[in-house]
């Protein structure tokens, strides 16, 4: 969770058929505001070539143009007639000749209870909460205005010492070669800002005042059957590291999601015994065939090997390390096998020789879910997986008389359950800053909010590529084309007229162009109801006794007076329309 600090704004909602028109915005207007000192990060003046559409010539200043290149990705994705603020810096953060941290972003406050908020007693990040409401929910008192704050990492310029020279890449053009692409990495942090992550606490269980939050009300733990917002702070706790048992329920992602991933999940499929039967989770290996379907079917046998340090070590007899003693038994059949002793090419290689169709190698340690296998052997040629210890040992207690399947459901999205439904990260053990808050690695195509960034993503934050829009869509981020806090879907007229007074034919009548907000006319302006009288009227008679009934009936609501109306009618008699 990126939150830096919980705030709760009980605004009192007053409830209005009809508003003041206001101009209209375009998309979202997002601004980075640079928090960093002369000659560093994004003042940086070392040198630098443009480069990938990139036009800035020192390091700062491609760093910044990155920023709000990938700002304006999510300003022309995203509707609210608020601007966002990210407040951002580049500070030299950890890094290692193998690992480091990238960056981080997160909304800086969360509101609940505000004007127009759709639930009631639920959280929501800064950003999407003054889009929402229509209006900056931050006090005047308050010192900082801006919604999230962006931290990214300056030691990533070419040092050998931070993962081996790797360094970021400024282009907008995703050509960034073995580099790391910053706009990949800014599209996903931002998309954590603007409202991708939850609040209640993956240690505690808590929620902020005890509110549940517009994200962790769509997580479902398809174990216990229950969302977020229905669970204790203990079950809660339990569910995210429930490894691919969290999935989200919001429609919108659901019904993308076969635009979007390929079908075709690796799994080892237990056909019988009952007490075991069942779909389990598996790791690929780097080496041998991949997996296919219909996959391969056969009895699971655990493989047999010497003892070769008369049992000092776990899982020895057991470890596949050593030419199988039962090669009889595992021939035309899955091997089991234990992790641990040697390499995961040298088990795979003995399971072959074995005449096993396939090798299934169970972990030693607790955790999930199952890793991938390491290491190169062009030799082998049956498919390798893993599952982990518990999954190990529920099929190690119902042997002999296990069968099973182990190849690609196609009937299973990649990074779907069995019901179409996005699964959730939820690693076990817990990794904080990861878990719940990121997509099921599994998922592919690779989606850009997984915890780690591939490199194959592209600048997409919609279908078909990826599925972070319709995220946003499910928590509130609706579409509003005009800005006008009616969502296009349900809107009168998506596009409206917000000019301040009536104006038809180049007529200006004076009359204000009032804005319906509620009722069947939602979204639409007097303006509005103008432009579809004379969509609809076959000649300018017709026009001008709609616009007759129209503003008779506004009249005699008490919306418009005797002297609007007609002033009205003047400007629509001497158009030119239709």
């Amino acid at each position: 969770m990126n939150a830096r600090i919980a705030r709760t704004s009980l605004l009192v909602l007053l409830a209005s058929l009809l508003l003041a028109a206001g101009p209209a915005f375009a998309n979202a207007t997002i601004t980075i505001v640079n928090l960093d000192g002369p000659n560093e990060g994004f003042n940086d003046p070392t040198p630098a070539a443009p480069v990938g559409g990139n036009t800035g010539t020192t390091v700062g200043q491609q760093r910044l143009n990155a920023f709000q290149y990938a700002a304006d990705i999510w300003g022309s994705t995203l509707d609210s007639s608020v601007e966002i603020r990210i407040q951002a810096r580049f500070d030299p953060l950890t890094c290692t000749s193998t690992t480091a941290t990238l960056g981080s972003a997160g909304a800086i406050q969360i509101f609940a209870n505000f004007p127009n908020a759709p639930l009631a007693d639920t959280w929501y990040s800064v950003a999407l909460a003054n889009k929402l409401a229509q209006v900056d929910l931050a006090p005047p008192s308050d010192p900082s205005p801006d919604d999230i704050s962006a931290r990214f990492n300056s030691n990533l310029n070419g040092n050998p010492a931070c993962l081996g020279g790797t360094g970021w890449y400024y282009g907008f053009d995703n050509n960034h070669g073995p580099n790391i692409d910053l706009v990949t990495v800014l599209l996903h942090e931002f998309g954590h800002g603007l409202g991708f992550q939850q609040f209640a606490s993956l240690t505690s269980g808590n929620m902020p005042l005890g509110f549940p939050d517009t994200y962790n009300r769509q997580l479902l733990d398809t174990t216990t059957g229950k969302t977020w917002d229905q669970m204790t702070p203990a079950e809660r706790v339990a569910s995210a590291i429930n490894t691919r048992h969290v999935v989200w329920t919001g429609a919108t992602v659901n019904g993308a999601a076969t635009l979007v991933l390929t079908a075709g999940t690796p799994l080892l499929r237990v056909n019988s015994p009952a007490g075991i039967a069942g779909v389990y989770a598996v790791g690929t290996a780097a080496f041998g065939p991949q997996l296919s379907s219909p996959g391969i079917t056969g009895a699971v046998v655990l493989g047999l090997d010497p003892d070769e340090d008369g049992g000092l070590a776990a899982f020895t007899g057991t470890d596949g390390c050593s030419p199988l003693t039962n090669a009889a038994a595992v021939a035309g059949n899955i091997a089991l096998v234990n992790r641990g002793g040697c390499t995961f090419v040298v088990k795979a290689k003995n399971a072959q020789d074995a005449g096993a169709l396939a090798v299934v190698i169970a972990n030693n340690t607790a955790g999930s879910p199952p890793p991938g296998l390491g290491g190169t052997d062009p030799t082998i040629i049956i498919p390798a997986v893993s599952i982990t210890q518990a999954d190990g040992t529920t099929i190690k207690g119902a042997l002999p008389g296990v069968n099973a399947t182990l190849g690609v459901d196609v009937t299973v999205l990649a990074g779907a359950d069995t019901s179409g439904r996005l699964l959730m990260n939820t690693p076990n053990p817990l990794q904080t800053g990861s878990s719940i808050s990121h997509w099921d690695p599994i998922a592919f195509r690779n989606q850009l909010m997984e915890p780690a960034i591939n490199a194959d993503l592209t600048h997409s934050v919609a279908p078909p590529e990826d599925l972070t829009l319709p995220l946003m869509r499910d928590i509130g981020w609706f579409a509003d084309a005009d800005v006008d806090g009616v969502p296009d879907d349900t809107d009168c007229e998506p596009h409206s007229d917000l000019l301040p007074t009536v104006v038809i034919g180049g007529c200006d009548s004076g009359v204000p162009n009032t804005f319906f907000a509620t009722g069947p006319n939602a979204g639409c302006t007097i303006s509005d109801l103008i432009h579809k009288a004379a969509a609809g009227a076959t000649n300018h008679g017709g026009f001008v006794s709609a616009v007759a009934h129209l503003t008779n009936d506004l009249k005699k609501a008490g919306l418009i007076s005797g002297a609007q109306k007609g002033a009205i009618q003047s400007c629509a008699a001497g158009a030119s329309i239709p």
